[in-house]
């Protein structure tokens, strides 16, 4: 009896698991429907160097560990800083989709000779990756990877000597295959000299002086009337009937000959392609994981490549609550949008600012419809599955959030008339999914929550279910019309106001996010500028009670204020960056100016050891002259006017101060902005930087930056 309670236990165990995996799983899948998470993966394919990286790009699995997140985003940063410093960046140039030839090559089965020469120039292509990755410096993550790749060069070497780029089994591949093909040119010649002669010899009787086949024979071409003429097989005649196709019988020998011997011909082939898949397969499995790492390397620069064209940036995963790490995600775009807007000439994208203090676990955002509510919650949704993806966010440095175990969203409408759902019940069975299948380290996206039912209750289960996602998941995030969530952050220290900001002037949403404040009632303002008469919106301002207006004003004013707040912040950040810029511009400066100073010094300390030897020379000749010659006053006179000459001529006291001319610059300079000529390349690109002291410049060639010097280039 004992025996069958704990096998019951055991079993009911295992629903319950069973059960839970398929919550999480379903979940999941929904949210990431719900975030357009494949279309975002669409656009990452599109990086991709290979049709390998395309299809894994497409069907882009989110890590489930933060430990493999962290060696993700590792990966994209090496490739990031390699595209701009390699030369064309990494390059899988011979690597193809060799899955399918494989498999079959695991269950024993004969390649083609297309697949087996896919399969070495995928070796190639692999080798040359590993020794680029080799030879590169600080990439340790993806040197690590291709550590494991083992790319079996004799194989390649083999599959080369006996197949060529046409796929075509190569003479060389077998002397016996050699010495067959020598045979059927020869008899093929014999059956061309033998058809030709007949053509002559009967050509009143030849329709088209043409050697024809038909199935594996070569015939001529006769006219129906003089078939005689030709005697042989008859294998096909026109669609009229004027002309038959012959096979004289003197060339019937020498075809069968041909036939027999193209047969052998194909056996050989078949033998040689059994002998290389066999090569292959006694190292499948090696090669099936090269294919891997070489996809996650592809992988890794499209992702490099796509966070390049979005202008995102690395994140950094902090630990959830942390009492000194802000959730910090400035300038945020919506990636799909950004796409949106280069691609289908949408509108502009604005950026919200994503701030969320560490002791916060749940923050409500208000604001009118078509505001942005929605939209900001989709984007900070995808920041984070980015992330765990190994993806770069497009927002501005420093990127900080972090690692959520689950992605759980209720978004949008759920309504089913063959189940007999309303907006509330889809709503209601969606959440209860979700609080199924959260954790502790979940991030809960709910989109106007409570909504679809009687206000007042509605509000009353919003309110309950925010309250209890703040005690249990790492980040709720809400949307709502109701007044009264509003006032959930001057009850609870977990909880943060913020709203969609509203301009009053222009009766539109601005999408820009504020925090800190929550949204306003606009109703009754839009309703009065659109020309609701005033005594139905004044008897409507006593509906909605008392005080109501005022606490409007209020939010009003602490709108105008932060609007003030940050137009200063900006106007401060434009002045330090121009105090930076001119900074730099004066740091460099005074490097030039050290650098000349020191070549004028060493220069004139040349010329003054020069004047020094050159005056010891002169003084020492005077010397001589009056040891040897007269020493009276007149001679002594002389020698002294004679050293004054010299102290004038060479002494750096007596001369006139140098002149220090600074260089002029060089006017054909590149500036920022400018389109150069890389010389090497014979390229064309766009200068990213001014040069610097070594005269090197950034520059932009395609979707990459490096790094040239300005000898090597020329201005257009």
């Amino acid at each position: 009896m004992r025996r069958s309670n704990i096998a019951d236990d055991c079993l009911g165990e295992k629903c319950q698991n069973r059960t839970r995996v398929l919550i999480l799983g379903g979940m999941q899948a929904e949210t990431l429907e719900l975030l357009e998470w494949s279309r975002l993966c669409q656009h990452l394919a599109t990086f991709a160097a290979t049709k390998l990286g395309s299809i894994a790009a497409r069907h882009l699995v989110i890590p489930p560990s933060r430990d493999r997140s962290e060696v993700l985003i590792a990966q994209t940063k090496e490739v990031y800083d390699l595209e701009t410093r390699l030369l064309g960046g990494l390059s899988l140039e011979g690597v193809q989709d060799i899955t399918g030839a494989l498999q079959r090559a695991e269950r024993q089965g004969v390649l083609s000779a297309e697949e087996l020469f896919s399969i070495a120039t995928t070796l190639a292509g692999a080798r040359n990756l590993r020794r680029s990755l080799d030879n590169a410096d600080d990439c340790p993550t993806l040197q690590a990877l291709v550590s494991e790749l083992r790319t079996y060069p004799e194989l390649e070497q083999e599959i080369y000597r006996c197949i060529d780029r046409g796929g075509m089994v190569l003479d060389r591949a077998s002397e016996k295959l050699g010495n067959i093909r020598l045979s059927i040119d020869r008899v093929r010649d014999q059956i061309f000299t033998s058809l030709q002669g007949i053509m002559q010899r009967r050509s009143s009787a030849i329709q088209e002086n043409v050697i024809t086949q038909r199935g594996d024979r070569y015939v001529l071409s006769v006219k129906s009337p003089q078939k005689d003429q030709v005697p042989g097989v008859v294998h096909d005649a026109s669609s009229s009937g004027m002309t038959v196709f012959v096979e004289p019988n003197s060339i019937v020998p020498h075809n069968n000959k041909l036939r027999q011997l193209i047969r052998q011909e194909t056996a050989q082939i078949e033998i040689i392609l059994h002998k290389l898949s066999s090569l292959v397969t006694a190292v499948v499995e090696d090669l099936l994981r090269l294919l891997a790492i070489v996809t996650e390397i592809d992988l890794s620069i499209a992702r490099a490549r796509y966070a390049y064209w979005l202008g995102a940036n690395p994140p950094r995963f902090i630990q959830a609550g942390s009492s000194q790490h802000p959730i910090t995600l400035r300038q945020l775009r919506h990636p799909l949008l950004v796409w949106q807007q280069s691609h289908e000439e949408g509108r502009a994208v604005v950026p919200v600012d994503v701030l969320i203090a560490p002791e916060i676990s749940a923050v409500v955002i208000t604001g009118p419809n078509t505001g942005g509510k929605t939209a900001t919650l989709k984007t900070f949704g995808l920041a984070a599955l980015m992330a765990k993806a190994g993806l770069f966010i497009p927002a501005r440095e420093p990127v900080e959030l972090p690692w959520f175990d689950l992605v759980l969203a209720d978004i949008g409408d759920e309504q089913s008339l063959q189940q007999n759902l309303s907006t509330f019940s889809g709503h209601i069975r969606r959440i209860g999914r979700i609080l199924e299948a959260m954790t502790l380290e979940s991030l809960v996206l709910l989109d106007e929550v409570g909504a679809g039912t009687d206000p007042t209750e509605g509000s009353a289960i919003a309110t309950a279910l925010l309250e209890h996602l703040a005690e249990h998941t790492s980040l709720t995030i809400a949307t709502t019309h109701f007044g009264e969530l509003k006032t959930l952050k001057y009850q609870n220290p977990r909880f943060e106001n913020a709203s969609v900001e509203f301009d009053d002037v222009a009766l539109a949403p601005t999408y820009r996010l504020l925090w800190g404040i929550p949204g306003r009632s606009n109703a009754l303002s839009i309703a009065l500028r659109l020309g609701l008469p005033e005594n139905i919106l004044d008897a409507a301002q006593k509906h909605v009670g008392y005080g109501s207006a005022e606490i409007n004003a209020v939010i009003a004013d602490l709108e105008a204020q932060r609007r003030r707040q940050t137009s200063n912040a900006d106007a401060a950040a434009d002045l330090i960056a121009q105090t930076d810029k001119l900074y730099q511009e004066i740091n460099h400066k005074a490097i030039q100016l050290r650098s000349q100073y020191q070549d004028l010094r060493s220069t004139q300390e040349n010329e003054v050891i020069a004047a020094i030897a050159q005056a010891k020379k002169e003084i020492a000749r005077v010397i001589r002259k009056l040891q040897q010659g007269d020493q009276s006053a007149q001679a002594a006179q002389h020698a002294e006017r004679r050293m004054e000459q010299i102290a004038r001529l060479h002494l750096p006291s007596q001369q006139s101060k140098a002149k220090i001319q600074e260089p002029e610059e060089t006017k054909n300079s590149p500036k920022v902005g400018d389109r150069i000529r890389i010389l090497k390349l014979d390229k064309i690109a766009q200068v990213l930087t001014a040069p610097n002291s070594s005269g090197d410049i950034s520059v932009r060639l395609g979707q990459m930056k490096m790094t040239v010097s300005l000898k090597d280039v020329e201005l257009i």
